[in-house]
């Protein structure tokens, strides 16, 4: 077993009378495909003696994959907006049970090279496409909650993967830990194939209203900024008033069928000079937008405090004075899980809690940076844990120093991680997407 045991597998929603795998049973295949580059740690002491490959030549491979999650999205997220979810994490679950069938017969570094970079291209759809899912299904008063609870999922496959991968190392050998990944994965497939329905949905109208109203009232040019926002208010007063009538429901529309729900895919109205678009406008949104930028610096570096410790135990835990084995470094991953399943108890809820008390004292006007409050307040967590982690290392202490010091920075990381992915689902909805 090698991340989260399919805790997730039964967990299906009944969601207006029609079935769909919830966010937490999506994230489980999307937590595989980052879990398999941090279960590889654990495998390193065996690889090394059967294959000759150096800790370098690994922790090269691992750099190289973690490199390879930057692109990933670039490549795969204009077909999920083009064709939907559903085809991405089919083909996604596909391609990582074959890389994980090619890494069980791993002979070269050639092969370790590519299924780590391979690998790594189609999972970095878990830190996009389970968000753009959770925009599609959740309420904005409810990401806060869904997008801890999917961080939740994905850091219990980088603390809890090492320690099955350990035991698993121990018993069976390290090519079982990708057999039993490959295993997985097909199992996540089946899920997918038929119990995970398209969450993208498109119209052209709502309430018989084209989307790009044409009827709109225009603001005359040549007006100060002033006047402009004001006819642009007045104009917005007058649209929430025509459509402020309760909204009837037309029964005589027929449901969708099974398979009408689980078509392999779907499509959106975007041309191909769109979807090539894309690839490249995520670099403008990102230098183009503060924010965005700044999200996207915070949430790095609270990854790099998830993922860096990982190969530091491989690498320097299994040294004197600690002479740890493979499941000796998966133990290691229980003091993260503790903080972390700590932090989502506390922060999921009042992440939407605090929301609605700053937005009720704002005149029920509700502003995405309310969220950011709830980093403010855990943060401080993170440097903690790490300096613990690092100072225990470096001078041998006890274990339990680093343990100690991984669970008090894991506490903080969960908050500050989804304060940001959420503030930019709030903030910039449409552009998240890409």
């Amino acid at each position: 077993m090698a991340e989260t045991p399919e805790f997730c597998i039964c967990f299906l929603l009944c969601r207006n009378g029609s079935f769909f795998v919830s966010a937490q049973a999506r994230d489980y295949c999307e937590v595989s495909n980052l879990s398999r580059i941090d279960i590889a740690t654990v495998t390193w002491g065996p690889v090394n003696a059967e294959l000759g490959f150096s800790f370098a030549l690994l922790n090269d491979s691992y750099a190289a994959g973690c490199g390879a999650l930057c692109i990933g999205g670039l490549i795969l997220v204009p077909f999920a907006l083009k064709f939907g979810r559903r085809p991405v994490y089919v083909f996604s679950t596909i391609v990582q049970c074959g890389i994980s069938v090619w890494s069980a017969k791993m002979q070269t570094v050639a092969d370790l090279m590519l299924v780590n970079v391979l690998s790594c291209v189609v999972g970095a759809l878990a830190e996009v496409l389970v968000q753009m899912t959770v925009a599609d299904v959740y309420f904005v008063h409810q990401r806060g909650l869904m997008n801890t609870i999917y961080y939740w999922f994905m850091s219990i496959g980088t603390t809890l993967a090492p320690l099955a991968g350990g035991y698993i190392t121990l018993s069976q050998g390290w090519r079982w830990v990708w057999w039993w990944m490959a295993i997985l994965f097909g199992a996540g497939l089946v899920a997918f194939v038929f119990l995970y329905e398209e969450t993208m949905f498109y119209s052209s109208t709502i309430d018989g209203v084209p989307v790009e109203d044409k009827t709109a009232p225009t603001v005359p040019t040549g007006k100060d900024d002033t006047e402009i926002s004001a006819a642009k208010i007045s104009a917005m007063a007058q649209a929430e008033q025509q459509h402020s009538t309760a909204v009837e429901v037309d029964y005589s529309i027929p449901e969708k069928s099974y398979w009408q729900k689980l078509a392999l895919w779907s499509s959106a109205p975007i041309s191909f000079t769109e979807l090539t678009r894309h690839s490249y406008e995520p670099f403008m949104i990102l230098f183009g937008i503060p924010g965005v930028f700044f999200m996207a610096v915070e949430y790095g570096i609270m990854t790099a405090c998830t993922t860096v410790p990982v190969t530091t135990l491989s690498s320097v835990m299994t040294l004197p004075p600690y002479n740890f084995g493979a499941a000796q470094i998966g133990l290691m991953g229980i003091p993260p899980f503790i903080g972390i399943s700590l932090a989502t108890i506390v922060s999921g809820p009042l992440s939407d809690s605090i929301v609605l008390f700053f937005a009720k004292r704002n005149g029920g006007v509700f502003e995405p940076e309310m969220r950011l409050w709830l980093s403010v307040a855990f943060i401080p967590f993170v440097p903690a844990g790490l300096f613990m982690f690092g100072i225990g290392l470096n001078n041998g202490s006890h274990w339990l120093l680093p343990a100690f010091g991984l669970g008090i920075s894991s506490f903080g990381v969960v908050p500050a991680s989804s304060a940001a992915l959420t503030y930019l689902t709030d903030a910039y909805t449409d552009v998240s997407l890409f």
